[in-house]
């Protein structure tokens, strides 16, 4: 077994809420004399086609025994991807690691769900599965999110600030050998959501968004919400954006392309506050997710970041494949009864180690 020998072979299973792929990682991860090592082996990003990924969005929606019933569906689903990718590269497989897909994120009220059954996972893919990784924080009083930061510190602790741009942009960090992280603000979401109005996944590089100019007035909208005005631990879910944040785009009179230039200068702003207060000279962020192939918001982040001393864009698999790699990691972690959510980062009553283990029957 690789697992006897220090060294674990994982695939890693990531849905974003910027709902726009499946990620699949195979992993390799390494402890050598207390100190861990990765290497991405092979990945796949598998698109959602159109009414698959309507119905994800829908999930927020649907009555009790709908949901629960895609969630099996969808967990099936996972499974068969998984399996094909296996069998495919005729990879050696110790277990698969499982985030799901965000349905509900309210830990204010105590709740988060990801749907995907790790059963029906395990079934579908003839693997062992972890997942649901986020459901005994909120219960030790924790938000359950961010997850990636212990990931960040022991896979990435060479960059004093850790930035990732998905759906929702969250920045980790150390302050006093504690790591702390929160989400900052919606990013691809905001900007995928205004770009749906004209029927566009995206905005390719950013193109669109840099011919625009400024609406002040939209600016001023987003940049006073309250959220941005509470302290950490904090976390946002899809809900609260189409609660906040939509109706406010849809009031707004303006054309996409100052609509998506002003979304950049807001998602830029409040990357730019969050950290200012903590950066220290000299500092070094590391930039992963979609939004690091965003080269407009790069530009204007770069310029309203001098502080730093380098602002580092990995790799496209870092890029890409960064969270599935840490919620790989974040099962190694499970499988060694070792702590994989931090205290520091989620406002828990304690660390934990944290996800449960489903086996194929």
């Amino acid at each position: 077994m690789s697992i006897a020998s220090n060294t674990y072979k994982v695939i890693g299973l990531m849905s974003g809420t910027s709902l726009d792929a499946l990620d699949i990682a195979y992993c390799h991860l390494k402890i050598q004399e207390g100190i861990w090592s990765f290497y991405i082996h092979k990945t796949k990003s598998i698109e959602y086609k159109e009414d698959f990924k309507t119905n994800l969005k829908n999930t927020v929606n649907l009555d009790t025994i709908s949901l629960l019933t895609f969630h099996n569906t969808y967990g099936t689903w996972l499974g068969n991807q998984v399996k094909q990718f296996v069998d495919q590269n005729n990879f050696e497989v110790d277990f698969v690691s499982s985030h799901g897909h965000t349905v509900f994120h309210q830990p204010d009220i105590g709740l988060t769900y990801q749907i995907g059954s790790g059963q029906h996972i395990a079934n579908a893919s003839n693997q062992k599965v972890i997942c649901d990784f986020r459901t005994n924080d909120i219960a030790l009083g924790g938000q359950g999110a961010p997850l990636v930061p212990i990931g960040d510190k022991l896979l990435f602790g060479s960059y004093e600030f850790c930035l990732n741009l998905g759906g929702i942009s969250n920045i980790s960090f150390d302050i006093k050998d504690k790591r702390i992280a929160y989400d900052i603000a919606p990013a691809n979401m905001l900007l995928n959501f205004i770009c749906s109005k004209i029927n566009l996944e995206y905005d390719d590089k950013g193109n669109i968004a840099r011919t625009g100019t400024l609406n002040k007035k939209f600016l001023e909208s987003l940049n006073s919400l309250a959220y941005y005005r509470e302290s950490y631990p904090k976390s946002l879910g899809y809900e609260w954006f189409l609660e906040e944040v939509v109706p406010i785009i849809e009031n707004t009179k303006d054309s996409m392309e100052n609509l998506l230039h002003t979304s950049v200068h807001h998602i830029t702003d409040q990357i730019h506050n969050a950290i200012q207060k903590t950066t220290k000279e000299n500092s070094s962020l590391l930039i992963t997710g979609g939004g690091a192939k965003n080269n407009f918001l790069i530009e204007i982040l770069q310029k309203k970041l001098q502080q730093f001393s380098s602002v580092i864009i990995p790799d496209k698999d870092i890029i890409d494949y960064k969270e599935a790699l840490i919620f790989a990691f974040m099962a190694v972690l499970k499988i060694r009864n070792e702590i994989n959510c931090l205290q520091s980062v989620t406002g828990a009553e304690r660390d934990s180690s944290s996800g449960v283990t489903y086996y194929p029957s």
